[in-house]
């Protein structure tokens, strides 16, 4: 009897272990998606504009009614869970924007959206308190020229993403791009020390823009200072000027909401990058999955 219990828990131990060691299972283009994901959707913080977007596109698309959801997160928990998919070839789902290093590591496409939920491509601008200009002079010039394209901050995402602090990944970056820092910062009268607060979401994206427009900041004297917020607070810090400047606001649909509520209460600097975007995006090997309908029907 003994040594029968003992071959049972044997036997069991190693069905356990053989269990552990399986791969999850990789995608197969013959199922219905649905059931592969469990009908999920991987977002991110529950304020970020993408995510209602993405809640108006479950009712759009009919979604919500085929037992679709939306799992809420955070970008470094989506970005995880989509490289370990990634890794073993597994479905996936996910709230996805550009310029993101995602797309270029995790080999992603966009979703199309025929509904236009997600609006078109959008650009980011730069956001400042009322009398900033008059305050701070040079601070408002550096700010009004900061422009640079995707790729460019796709180039600093990545230096992070490898491991680089953020504020070391900027500097590089601006020693390898002295021209922008010159376009940005010629002709500044220079200042000594003073005082000037940064407020951003913190995503990867703004992480280097704001990191970025620092540095460049720091190069005509300030004391700059950076404060992550959630997306509403960030708004209301720079209207009731708490913050001094913003250089993350995605328009005319992510931040539109905050926009409007806020209006009157900012000055707009207009696009510090053009061609950016937001949508739903699985991996490229999902061959099968090029559409949000696609969701409900294959």
């Amino acid at each position: 009897m003994r040594k029968l219990i003992k071959w049972i828990a044997s036997a069991s131990l190693l069905l356990v272990l053989a269990g552990c060691s399986s791969k999850p299972a990789a995608y197969d283009s013959k199922q219905k998606l649905g059931p592969q994901v469990n009908y999920t959707i991987t977002g991110i913080d529950a304020g970020a504009g993408i995510m209602s977007g993405t809640t108006k596109a479950l009712s759009a698309y009919k979604l919500k009614a085929g037992k679709w959801q939306l799992q809420t997160s955070s970008t470094a928990a989506m970005t995880s869970t989509l490289g370990k998919a990634v890794e073993h070839k597994q479905p996936i789902v996910v709230t996805g924007w550009q310029p993101h290093w995602m797309f270029t590591k995790y080999n992603l496409k966009f979703l199309k959206d025929p509904k236009h939920v997600y609006g078109q491509t959008e650009s980011i601008h730069t956001i400042a308190r009322k009398g900033l200009q008059k305050d701070s002079p040079s601070a408002y010039t550096v700010l009004d020229r900061f422009q640079w394209t995707p790729a460019d901050m796709s180039a600093v995402m990545l230096k992070v993403n490898g491991g680089m602090e953020p504020k070391k990944a900027a500097e590089q970056w601006l020693k390898q791009h002295p021209d922008k820092l010159k376009a940005w910062t010629q002709g500044v009268q220079p200042v000594k020390g003073k005082s000037i607060t940064l407020t951003f979401v913190a995503w990867d994206s703004e992480i280097a823009s704001t990191n970025v427009v620092a540095a460049a900041l720091r190069s005509v004297g300030y004391k700059v200072t950076t404060r992550p917020m959630e997306i509403q607070p960030l708004w209301a810090s720079v209207a009731t000027g708490a913050a001094d400047a913003m250089v993350c606001a995605w328009l005319p649909n992510t931040s539109g909401k905050y926009y409007a509520d806020y209006k009157g209460q900012f000055v707009d600097l207009g696009a510090n990058l053009h061609g950016a975007r937001v949508g739903l995006a699985v991996p490229k090997y999902m061959t099968k999955i090029n559409s949000i309908e696609d969701l409900l029907n294959k």
